[in-house]
């Protein structure tokens, strides 16, 4: 294949790396297994504009993008508009994308992995038509984050104490706001303390990702209005890897879900994969079944296409 590699020298475990030497090590990975393959590390604020032009450039097959999360949704998203192939190197601080797609979390192993890596069709999400490989969330995500990003840290260390903290932060102050939506011929108007939208179903990891991106269908969770015990009692259950057997929790699948927030608010914000963003009062979310191509070592698991909205 003819592969273009952007890595962003800003993103998580790359800030500490010798980037000469990993780029070097890339080149001979890819090139033994007979590839060819062109390397560029960028700063963060190039990485976008860079996958871009990699993207457009006439006879490139496929995008390899090392980074945090940020870097592999915008990754998965170009690649996805642009019909080419997508490896990913983990390089962040959970890397969600790369577990759920069962490859290696060390950024040198994941050379190797991917240069004798298959190509495999799997699902992407879009919110609004913004693409995102993991979940789009409001409520409480969304405010732990916000308070999280208003700490200062340095380090991929020093992120996931700042997590911990916003988490704490939190469960002492969970919001509580109203929502309609729409979720395959199920609709509702309640009023909750957070909302989850994945692509596929989380399994029972307590990271929460999917164990597979090929089920065809969004996992939509909605938790209702908690107070400091009930958000310690969801965390608890998360740990055990039952959420779904949380009682504040209803979850269900669907290919589509509409969500309407009828109370108009000028701060309201949501996550996509990671990302604090300012949210619609209106949003659609979809799952694009098939339409993304990664390069993974395992062949991926494939299921019937559920469409029933069943509770799962």
């Amino acid at each position: 294949m003819n592969l273009f590699a952007v890595f962003n020298r800003d993103g998580g475990t790359f800030r500490t790396t010798d980037m000469d030497a990993y780029c070097a090590r890339a080149v001979r990975s890819f090139k033994a297994a007979g590839h060819e393959i062109e390397c560029h590390v960028v700063s963060g604020g190039e990485v976008v504009a860079t996958m871009e032009r990699a993207a457009s450039t006439s006879g490139v097959e496929g995008l390899i993008a090392g980074g945090g999360d940020g870097t592999i949704s915008a990754a998965a998203g170009i690649a996805w508009k642009s019909g080419i192939a997508l490896g990913v190197v983990p390089a962040g601080t959970m890397n969600l994308f790369a577990r759920s797609l069962k490859l290696p979390l060390d950024i040198w192993q994941v050379l190797d992995a991917l240069a004798v890596a298959t190509p495999e069709r799997i699902d992407i999400a879009s919110a609004n038509g913004r693409s995102f490989v993991h979940q789009f969330s409001a409520g409480m995500h969304a405010r732990m984050v916000r308070y999280r990003n208003s700490m200062t840290f340095g380090s991929r260390l020093g992120k996931m104490r700042a997590s911990v903290r916003a988490a704490v932060g939190v469960m002492f102050n969970p919001p509580e706001f109203e929502v309609e939506f729409r979720a395959e011929g199920t609709a509702g108007h309640r009023r909750v303390s957070a909302i989850s939208v994945s692509n596929n179903e989380f399994g029972r990891d307590p990271l929460m990702y999917a164990d597979s991106l090929t089920r065809g269908h969004l996992g939509f969770y909605i938790a209702d209005p908690l107070r400091p015990a009930g958000v310690a009692g969801l965390v608890f259950d998360i740990l055990r890897g039952r959420l779904k057997e949380n009682a504040s929790v209803t979850a269900m699948t669907a290919a589509e879900v509409e969500l309407h927030f009828p109370r108009e608010r000028h701060d309201i914000r949501c996550v996509i994969d990671g990302e604090l963003l300012p949210m619609a009062r209106d949003v659609l979310l979809k799952i694009h079944a098939g339409e993304l191509t990664v390069l993974v070592n395992e062949r991926q698991p494939r299921f019937e296409v559920e469409r029933d909205g069943s509770g799962i």
